[in-house]
């Protein structure tokens, strides 16, 4: 596999305008003589995990020889990718009506609404031919996220000239889109969020919680588009086809993979290779990220080897924003994969010099191939002229929108919640259930032995009541975590002391450090990964303004990793090494989590049950919440797949009982805070569990005010009272 050099790599970091704060007294690394790059922490370690990953996965498919390695791979990939979108849904009936007829002169159009799910409708047009004599070969035409959805102008073109050519094409409006906006506003007659990516992400990571997934959604849409396409008596149900771009070439991947009634596949613009990605956009939105993908050691051109032995054309552009280097990495390897099995020929790329987008040249290509494959004789016609239609001529519903036409039919945001209430009745959380399962799901792994924390030090800064102690430690190979350790002046007896983690940086957590460093306690606020001085440089693009730190968070997720579970191992290192100070009572070490950080400190003292005291300051209420809430923000470096099939936040801190926690300034999934007693009502099992241990003052829920109390008090008195 080609590497970049580290100069390669690293210039592609220095792009785009950077989360961190700018640096103080406090930010000792930020000097470039003393430690190169530390906003690349995260993404070099991720990277390089990746990159590992792939190069096991490299030396797996050259193991393949014959057609039943490939069968064999195809399976895998089967079952794995219905593991990652939670399963199959069941084949419920259709109800497939045709609310409207558009003769087009060579051909007709029809408006179909089906239900791919109970109540869950679909908005679909039927392109059919005037002439010929069916039945007809046909071709399943999945949407990309471009704006105007079935009326967009591109698909349009195809879907016509296609036609023309003696193909019936179904589309439909995807998740998102066109007459299915999930979130709708009617005010604004277009969804509340930026876009169709914005809308599919923010559903992904309630999916995703649940252990399903949003692809889930789209892609049994498409399996039952694909049920009534062949259920036509016009269509020639052995002779079937599947073509889009952009998030349709996607679907197109995903479908011919899945299913072995597409005989015949054209991607466009989308087929190209995780390093590459990873190199250049990183992953996308949330149908197209599917968490421990990397992991399972799979890459793109694996869709080509689920679709087994037949006619896959990669269609691309070399000034594509899915990179043109990858997209040709996957051509040559699935070439030579195929040809090693003894059947060459039936992958080919075709590939222009133009930008993302199912372009008049990757829209030829694709008739050539449709009607050589489907019908036995190439076509080399040109494109014809196609007379638009507006998407309200080709609306299926009077409104223009499902959610208006169908108030009471579901959305994606409706089953997630019948499935979290199924889920909430099912689970059976115990003490070690919840130790058990949260390791799991958090993909948690313990730390090394202590004296391999690898500690360097960096001086110290001498303080009225206190000394500050710089030092980064190893929480993991190639993990360097700035720290500093506030020590009281005061000599004497060990004393208790405190991990304070911040989503701000150990900068924001500095004047409480120092504070709680002179009521006697020692102090250690480290920068966890992601978080201060090594936040990555990223761009402050409309994802990262609603998700945060979407891109590392999902690279996680791929490698079979979560930002809380990698947080939590910085935080019980952190705790280790004041265990190991001669000033330090090792049974006194709290934690401190504060924001995002404040997840990561909690899983940190359930995983760790030799922390004594916990606080947390502005933590989400519960993961249930984020499913609740129609809208969340600047959550994607919180979740934890699947954990909901298992326990709650709640849960975690009721498993620490009889343990002192205080839980502070809760908020809901969009940032603001709850009162007191929301909170309570929410931890209403915790509070019992708390009760039932005969310690119900150790746990307290409340509300402080930002701007006249610091979070010392509340620590103070966990550890006083």
């Amino acid at each position: 596999m080609t590497k970049l050099t580290r100069a390669e790599f690293l210039s592609l970091l220095a792009v785009a305008p950077s989360f961190a704060q700018s640096a103080s007294q406090w930010d000792f690394l930020s000097d470039p003589s003393i430690f190169k790059d530390v906003h690349g922490i995260l993404t070099r370690s991720l990277y390089e995990q990746a990159l590992s990953l792939l190069e096991k996965r490299h030396s797996e498919i050259e193991q393949i020889r014959t057609l039943a390695d490939i069968e064999k791979r195809k399976q895998r990939l089967r079952e794995r990718m219905w593991f990652y979108l939670g399963g199959q849904p069941e084949r419920t009936p259709l109800n497939p009506h045709r609310v409207g007829t558009l003769d087009r002169g060579d051909h007709s159009i029809e408006k179909i609404i089906f239900e791919s799910r109970p109540g869950f409708h679909v908005t679909a047009n039927l392109y059919l031919p005037n002439g010929g004599k069916p039945p007809y070969p046909a071709i399943l035409y999945p949407l990309g996220h471009e704006r105007g959805a079935k009326a967009h102008s591109a698909w349009q073109r195809c879907l016509v000239n296609l036609t023309r050519r003696g193909f019936v094409c179904l589309t439909w409006d995807p998740v998102g889109q066109g007459e299915r906006v999930q979130f709708y506003d009617e005010d604004w007659h277009d969804s509340k969020l930026q876009g169709s990516t914005v809308e599919h992400t923010i559903l992904g990571m309630q999916c995703e919680l649940l252990g399903t997934h949003i692809a889930q959604f789209t892609i049994w849409d498409g399996i039952r588009a694909l049920d009534y396409l062949t259920s036509r008596p016009e269509v020639d149900a052995q002779r079937i086809g599947c073509t889009g771009n952009s998030g349709g070439g996607t679907h197109t991947a995903y479908l011919s993979a899945l299913d072995d009634r597409i005989k015949v596949a054209a991607p466009s613009c989308y087929i190209t290779s995780w390093q590459r990605l990873l190199e250049s956009i990183g992953p996308q939105d949330s149908e197209q990220v599917f968490p421990l993908f990397l992991a399972d050691e799979f890459d793109f051109p694996d869709y080509l080897y689920a679709f087994g032995p037949k006619p896959f054309l990669i269609l691309s552009a070399i000034r594509d924003f899915f990179p043109i280097g990858g997209a040709r990495a996957s051509y040559r390897e699935a070439k030579e994969v195929f040809a090693r099995a003894g059947s060459p020929g039936h992958v080919e790329m075709f590939e222009v010099d133009d930008g993302h987008g199912y372009n008049k040249p990757r829209r030829a290509a694709a008739y050539r191939w449709f009607t050589k494959s489907l019908q036995g004789a190439e076509n080399n016609e040109p494109e014809s002229e196609v007379e638009l239609l507006t998407p309200e001529q080709l609306n299926c519903t009077p409104t223009g929108q499902v959610k208006l036409s169908y108030p009471s039919g579901e959305d994606v945001h409706s089953i997630c919640l019948q499935l979290a209430k199924r889920l909430r009745s099912s689970r059976a959380a115990t003490p070690e259930s919840v130790r058990t399962q949260a390791r799991e799901t958090t993909r948690y792994a313990a730390p090394v032995a202590t004296g391999a924390h690898q500690i360097t030090r960096f001086g110290q800064i001498t303080r009225p009541k206190c000394r500050v102690e710089k030092l980064t430690y190893e929480s993991e190979a190639g993990i360097s975590i700035p720290a500093l350790v506030f020590v009281p002046d005061t000599a004497g007896a060990r004393k208790p002391s405190i991990v304070f983690a911040d989503a701000d940086g150990k900068a924001k957590a500095a004047s409480e450090a120092e504070e709680l460093a002179a009521a006697g306690y020692v102090v250690i606020a480290p920068d966890l990964r992601g978080f201060g001085e090594t936040a990555p440089i990223i761009d402050r693009d409309y994802f990262a303004r609603n998700f945060g730190d979407y891109e590392h968070a999902t690279t996680a997720l791929l490698i079979g990793k979560t930002m809380p579970g990698m947080r939590a191992l910085d935080i019980v290192c952190a705790a280790n090494i004041l265990r190991a100070r001669d000033d330090v009572d090792g049974g006194r070490v709290g934690v401190v989590g504060r924001g995002a950080a404040a997840i990561a400190a909690l899983f940190a003292a359930l995983f760790d049950g030799r922390i004594s005291h916990v606080a947390l300051d502005g933590m989400v209420v519960s993961y249930e919440a984020v499913v609740n809430e129609r809208i969340n923000q600047g959550l994607a470096d919180q979740i934890v797949p699947s954990i909901l099939k298992h326990l709650d936040l709640p849960d975690v801190v009721a498993t620490l009982a009889p343990r002192r926690v205080a839980l502070f300034n809760a908020v809901n999934p969009l940032g603001q805070e709850l009162t007191a007693d929301r909170v309570r009502g929410e931890y209403a099992g915790a509070i019992g569990a708390y009760q039932s241990a005969g310690v119900a003052s150790a746990l307290r829920i409340g509300v402080r005010n930002r701007e006249e109390e610091t979070l010392v008090p509340i620590v103070r008195a966990l550890f006083e009272q």
